[in-house]
């Protein structure tokens, strides 16, 4: 079983920037290079949102909302995937989860923890 591990949350004020960390127990080449990986937001009173992805026909996929200050990138030396985010705004507040996604873009593995992100001034 992977366990999902997101780190780098924190309190920032509006324009602010975090970079996000995501690692799983154990992660392995086996488990990490296969796969897309992607990072999910949810905020109080809403469903779990997609916002960030990598993809095999693009570099990366981004939800309107935070395309242009949410970059997803990956390390494989360190197996580890990041979300830089800038330009912080307070509808960004949210607990941000990663996990890495199916064929079908579906999160593959059991959730995480998340991390806590607060924009607030």
């Amino acid at each position: 079983q992977v366990q999902l591990v997101e780190s780098g949350g924190g309190l920032v004020q509006p324009g602010g920037s975090l970079e996000l960390s995501c690692r799983a127990s154990r992660m392995i080449t086996s488990v990490f290079n296969p796969n897309l990986w992607g990072w999910y937001r949810q905020a109080p009173g809403k469903e779990r949102e997609l916002v960030a992805s990598e993809s095999t026909d693009s570099p990366s996929n981004y939800v309107d909302s935070v395309r242009d200050r949410f970059t997803i990138y990956r390390d494989n030396a360190r197996k580890t995937v990041y979300l830089q985010m800038s330009n912080l705004k307070p509808e960004d507040t949210a607990i941000y989860y990663c996990n890495a996604l199916n064929v079908a873009k579906q999160p593959k593995y059991d959730w995480g923890q998340g991390t806590q992100v607060t924009v607030s001034s």
